[in-house]
């Protein structure tokens, strides 16, 4: 069977050198053919397996990369083109995390972060930690959310590359959120998402009650859209993407045909199919084998 190894750098400290090409090229065996997908930044290397797993293949092109801040994907040459794509948002999409953003307004944040962190290490189950988050937040001004978006929420280098690039191939994009509606319909529009889904902060009077709308979209739910989706576009599975970071993205990323853990947790990392520890959201182009000129920048 036909397999490729993808190497990846971040586009803002090259670090895919024709030296490198080489060294894992000549590991992989002399009928391994190179494609360079990016200068500098990424590169297709396609060879026949010679019986091993994708993860020892994985961990033996790591063995030669060594300390070079390169992401390496291993799979087959066959079915990389995905037609959908389910995202988390906060720290995924977006830079924060929108409910200790949030909690900066109240001076909350360093209270609120650390629940944040716990939850989504998968320490504490997810949903009574965003309803403990969020009583905290009760009596903060419905206002204070266009501030933290005008002002604290910046977009994940990659992003919106990643998402017109594959609507631009015919495939469909769902931005999926354990975080607020309030923040997912900015974002989602931002980057050019399909669709969004999220919890709802309960407000009242213009400000926010400390309550969020039940049921909480969590883990389960998460999971629960990808096979809706799936279903609804009539695909398979393994013509799906999901991405995410935390704990509660688990259950889509073990779900979809092709599961990416992004400057994740270290339980979700072990879990993924693919980890991306140094590229930007681009590297999942990369994955698909897209090459730099097939970008759709805007």
């Amino acid at each position: 069977m036909s397999f490729v190894a993808t190497l990846v750098s971040t586009p803002t400290a090259p670090a895919v050198d024709q030296d490198l090409v080489r060294r894992v090229s000549e590991a992989l065996g002399d009928k391994t053919l190179a494609t360079i997908l990016s200068p500098g930044v990424a590169a297709d290397l396609s060879f026949e397996n010679p019986g091993e797993t994708a993860v020892d293949v994985t961990a033996r092109i790591r063995n030669v990369v060594g300390p070079a801040p390169v992401d390496v994907f291993v799979q087959p040459e066959e079915d990389r083109r995905k037609r959908l794509l389910i995202a988390d948002m906060d720290s995924t999409m977006i830079r924060q995390e929108c409910i200790d953003e949030l909690a900066a307004e109240l001076g909350l944040k360093e209270k609120i972060s650390g629940i944040t962190e716990r939850a989504m290490r998968g320490e504490i189950e997810f949903e009574p930690a965003l309803r403990e988050r969020v009583a905290l937040l009760a009596g903060l001004p419905v206002s204070a959310i266009d501030t933290v978006l005008s002002n604290r929420i910046v977009l994940m280098p990659g992003g919106r590359t990643l998402v017109q690039t594959m609507k631009a191939n015919n495939a469909y994009c769902a931005l999926v959120s354990g975080g607020f509606t309030h923040f997912t319909k900015s974002v989602s529009a931002m980057i050019g998402f399909d669709e969004n889904q999220a919890n709802t902060l309960l407000e009242q009077d213009g400000k926010l009650t400390g309550k969020v709308a039940e049921p909480i979209l969590g883990r389960d739910a998460k999971r629960e859209r990808l096979e809706e989706l799936v279903a609804e576009k009539a695909i398979e599975f393994n013509e799906t993407l999901a991405v995410g970071d935390g704990a509660n993205d688990l259950a889509m990323i073990e779900r979809a045909g092709a599961g990416v853990a992004y400057r994740a947790k270290p339980a979700v990392a072990e879990a993924a199919d693919f980890r991306v520890d140094h590229g930007d959201l681009t590297a999942l182009l990369y994955l698909q084998g897209y090459s730099e000129k097939d970008f759709v920048l805007s």
